[in-house]
Parts: structure tokens; sequence; C-alpha cells
């Protein structure tokens, strides 16, 4: 069992339910798994949004950001590669 917590913004909660359901369940997998590992292989850092981390799921992108002295990793947000960053 980890010692890391996940919260999920309202508008992130918001977009995953409009996300087809088998896009939204890898999503949620792969947001689950953050509990296990926060910075798991693969995640960029943003540089436009300093202390935030992208993950790539598919052509879908996390962004969340690591709160190391609560241990929690916080979703803000998530969405289509073309459209996340926009936002």
């Amino acid at each position: 069992m980890s010692g890391w917590h996940l919260e999920i913004t309202r508008d992130a909660l918001k977009t995953l339910g409009k996300i087809d359901k088998p896009m939204r369940r890898r999503l949620q997998t792969a947001i689950d798994n953050l509990a296990d590992n926060p910075r798991p292989n693969g995640v960029v850092a943003l540089t436009s949004e300093p202390g935030y981390l992208r993950l790539r799921v598919g052509d879908y992108r996390v962004i969340y950001r690591v709160e190391d002295e609560r241990l929690v990793v916080v979703v803000v947000d998530l969405g289509h590669r073309r459209e996340i960053y926009d936002r």
C-alpha cells in the first residue's frame, strides 16, 4: 500500500466523464497508478507551467502536480493532446 493519496479536480472529473469508456478505463488506471508511483518513467515536466507534470496515455494527456510534503498527487486536467494545452 502506498502512502500517496489522489485528488482529482472537479474539471478533470467532468472531462473524464465525457471520454469514451475504453479510453476512460485506461486513463483511470493510469491515474490510479500515480498513487503507487507519482513520477513514473515517461512523465515530462511542463515548461509552460512550472511544478506540473504531464503523463501520456495514448492520445490523451493527464496534467498533475505532486505535493511531496502532503504525499498528494493532484490531477488538475486531462484531455486529448490537440486540446489540452489550449486551456
